[in-house]
């Protein structure tokens, strides 16, 4: 079983481009924020934003962050997707030449393979990395082989990284 949540969990992560990233602001209210993700094995999620971005302003300041990936088109009742706790951080400037080379390994069509030249000094993005310490698949109550006898979604835990 947990080998097919595991594999549940690739195929969502590996359908997406977009994720969204719940981080906590200074009056511990939550913010949720869409971006175009790459992730290297299913643990480390990596993003580009501006450092003053309200999320990464709260990544600074509180790095545990939550992560949801799900396709948005899918129709009532067909949802699928992925939650995701997380430490996350800026790349640190030292680390940039490897991960640069890890997060735009393969990109989709359109997107930018980012140098570590455009994510440091004057420029004005950064890269993020979100490192997965648990992550759970959503599960449909009316799955056939794990939703609930009350018909209620819920979570599996998974490790695709595994």
């Amino acid at each position: 079983m947990r080998d097919e949540l595991d594999e549940m969990a690739r195929q969502i992560i590996d359908a997406n481009s977009y994720l969204t990233l719940g981080t906590v602001g200074p009056s511990a209210r939550p913010r949720v924020s869409p971006v175009y993700f790459t992730h290297v094995g299913y643990r480390d999620f990596y993003w580009v934003s501006s450092p003053v971005a309200r999320h990464s302003l709260n990544v600074a300041e509180r790095p545990d962050v939550a992560i949801v990936v799900f396709d948005s088109s899918a129709a009532i009742g067909r949802g699928r997707a992925v939650y995701v706790d997380a430490v996350a951080a800026e790349v640190p400037f030292e680390e940039l030449p490897r991960r640069c080379a890890e997060a735009f390994l393969d990109v989709a069509p359109g997107a930018v393979a980012f140098t570590p030249a455009e994510l440091s000094g004057a420029a004005e993005l950064r890269l993020y990395r979100a490192r997965a310490t648990a992550l759970d698949v959503h599960i449909r109550g009316s799955d056939p082989k794990y939703g609930a006898p009350n018909g209620i979604d819920s979570r599996r835990a998974a490790q695709p990284w595994a």
